[in-house]
């Protein structure tokens, strides 16, 4: 009984754990990490609107007067509202700033909520609040109201961009330009197709062919504009999306003393604008060193978007596209809701007047002079509207007489018919205007996105240029900061091999290809000491160039006995896998080698054995007779007699590139 008492309690406490980890999990997505597809809002972010809403007056306040008030309704500290409040500052679009706020250039901190202000801008009074549209819950210990989502008829989501890591799932949603999004919202409405790009404050140059909508799997690639002002002075005038110009400074420092790039100082002129000066040294190639900038430093940076939104208490992942279609087709509601609101305002503003028109142009009020009792008083009111009634769009409640009863008599004696029905005409008219807007909702809602258009279009251009980079391959542009060396007969190589044959200068990134005598060939990324294989026969930097060489091999095959020859190149690796020349039979040997450019070729003189029955045991060959074909064929046979020694006789074209002299590979 005991074994079974533990049993059951452990499979409940088991049951505890998994239930409270779900309802953390949910929680940190759906209250502190992923915003709203409503109004593209987390949280924090809604409630730090909504209490600088209720304190709004037009005037600046001290930010942690503003971090205080949202404490009523944000129960997780002062701290993550401030950060956040900042954030929404420094985006430059919902909240006006004074003060020190920080710089996300330079990545320096806003001053002390006390010493720094906010208001919320015009643009967000505009378009983020309405209390009448606005769904409301009470807040979390039930003293307050808040909103669920704003209503905010703007994408806010894409405009500003967000980040943040929950329990299993992170979003992270670039900005886009705010003239670009009001633009495409007036094209969904128009039912043309759309496609937004991010764009960013920090300006700079963004590669977009492989954006897939900001979803996962997409990536986008920001770089800094660099200016060549002269041979030996480079500017880096912005920064890309992310980073800082104090992170950017490092990571060229760090390049030059890792050897990457050859730079004389940098010079950090930031003020305003972003300007950092990179000192070149004489004899070095700024056009060179803007590539190794970009390959090597955070000149460029590469960016993994992850559009995830809630959705009906629930994570998705969207394109941004399809949130900007959401946004807009949900502010073409959220203005059909305005609209109806405002059509029964005017109704019962323009119903009202009319009761008030006739109670006292009718002299009603005298005919409750001799009611005794309230009922008396509100049964005659009503008879007197009785011809009335059926001019009103609705029925005469209680509540209307109830009004009509608290009309001071200093209103009845200065009553004006003539200004109340011009009164009554205005609200007629705007009651007109009001039912067309909604029968012409859509037309309606593009005027809506053109005002802010034409409203707070201007300072908002885009910044950040779109074009398409050239794949910058480091190897290409690294500078070469090291030596390779190798120790053939025990078959290792590498830069840390200082005591042994040097072989060429290189980078510390780059491959090397190694052929060893039983035609073994491998492509390995260059280290201090690497192990290949015994008896390495050539040795050499793997790169592009590499790509057009001509290798020439003449082999025995160790099962037949038979020599080879082919000709091939190497044009595509996986690195540290083994390849084979030969037929990949045991004791098969390489008895030549050499390595020549593309349209290069070399007579060879072949000497047999002494003892076989070949008639003519010395004979030239001309390599260039061979077809170059890939590295897995087989060749052709060139002797099926032993063979002695092979030397090279002459280049069978001018020299052009390498001397095969070099690379030859004469045995006994």
């Amino acid at each position: 009984m005991k074994n079974q008492d533990n049993t059951q309690s452990s499979s409940t406490i088991s049951k505890v754990y998994e239930n409270w980890f779900l309802e953390y999990a949910s929680y940190v997505i759906l209250e502190r990490a992923v915003p709203h597809i409503n109004d593209g809002l987390k949280p924090v972010q809604r409630r730090i609107l909504h209490a600088m809403r209720n304190m709004d007056d037009g005037r600046f306040h001290k930010v942690a007067n503003v971090i205080g008030q949202a404490m009523q309704y944000h129960p997780h500290g002062d701290a993550s509202i401030g950060d956040a409040l900042v954030n929404i500052g420094q985006k430059n679009l919902l909240i006006e700033t004074q003060g020190n706020w920080g710089d996300t250039s330079t990545g320096d901190s806003a001053a002390a909520p006390r010493y720094i202000e906010a208001r919320l801008s015009k643009f967000a009074l505009d378009v983020v609040f309405n209390p009448q549209t606005t769904e409301w819950q009470k807040s979390y210990d039930g003293r307050k109201k808040e909103p669920i989502t704003l209503p905010a008829k703007f994408p806010l989501l894409l405009a500003q961009g967000t980040e943040g890591i929950a329990v299993g799932l992170a979003t992270k949603i670039m900005p886009h330009n705010f003239c670009e999004i009001l633009e495409a919202s007036i094209a969904v409405l128009n039912e043309q197709s759309i496609d937004i790009y991010p764009d960013f404050l920090t300006g700079g140059m963004i590669d977009v062919s492989n954006y897939k909508g900001g979803m996962r799997g997409g990536k986008i690639r920001v770089r800094s504009n660099i200016e060549i002002r002269n041979r030996k002075m480079l500017a880096v005038v912005d920064i890309p999306y992310g980073t800082t110009t104090v992170s950017l400074i490092d990571s060229i420092l760090k390049a030059n003393d890792a050897g990457k790039i050859k730079i004389k100082k940098v010079i950090d002129n930031t003020a305003k604008d972003v300007e950092i000066l990179v000192e070149l040294h004489p004899g070095i190639e700024p056009e060179t060193t803007v590539d190794a900038l970009y390959a090597f430093t955070n000149c460029e940076m590469s960016i993994s978007p992850n559009a995830c939104v809630i959705i009906d208490d629930k994570p998705h992942f969207l394109d941004v596209n399809e949130l900007l279609k959401i946004s807009t087709l949900r502010t073409k509601e959220l203005l059909r809701q305005e609209l109806e609101i405002r059509k029964n305002e005017l109704l019962e503003k323009i119903l009202y007047g009319s009761l008030e028109k006739i109670f006292i142009e009718n002299r009603i009020y005298r005919d409750i002079e001799e009611c005794t009792t309230w009922e008396d008083v509100l049964t005659t009111i009503d008879k007197g509207l009785d011809p009335y009634k059926k001019e009103f769009y609705r029925e005469i409640t209680k509540e209307d007489i109830l009004r009509l009863t608290e009309i001071k008599i200093k209103r009845i004696s200065k009553y004006d018919s003539f200004k109340a029905d011009e009164i009554t005409k205005g609200l007629e008219k705007e009651l007109t205007e009001v039912e067309k807007n909604l029968r012409n909702l859509n037309k309606f809602a593009i005027r809506y996105f053109e005002n802010l258009l034409k409203k707070y279009a201007q300072g908002r251009e885009r910044r950040t240029k779109i074009s398409e980079f050239d794949t910058i391959k480091a190897a290409e542009v690294a500078i070469n900061n090291v030596k390779l060396y190798v120790e053939r007969k025990e078959g290792f190589m590498g830069y840390g091999l200082k005591k042994e044959e040097e072989v060429c200068e290189c980078s510390d990134i780059d491959d090397v290809i190694a052929f060893t005598d039983d035609g073994k060939y491998y492509i390995k990324k260059i280290d201090e000491k690497v192990y290949i294989g015994k008896d390495i026969i050539h040795i050499g930097i793997f790169n592009e160039s590499a790509k057009n060489l001509t290798y020439n091999v003449i082999y025995r095959d160790g099962d037949t006995g038979n020599t080879y020859v082919k000709r091939f190149k190497v044009d595509a690796i996986i690195r540290d896998k083994e390849y084979d020349l030969t037929k990949g039979a045991p004791k098969s040997k390489i008895l030549y080698m050499s390595v020549n450019a593309a349209e290069e070729t070399e007579i060879v003189t072949i000497k047999l054995s002494s003892n076989c029955k070949a008639k003519n045991k010395i004979f030239e060959y001309n390599l260039g007779e061979m077809d170059i074909k890939g590295k897995t064929a087989q060749g052709n046979i060139l002797t099926k007699y032993p063979v002695r020694k092979i030397d090279f006789n002459k280049k069978a074209t001018k020299a052009t590139g390498t001397d095969p002299e070099l690379f030859q590979n004469s045995q006994k």
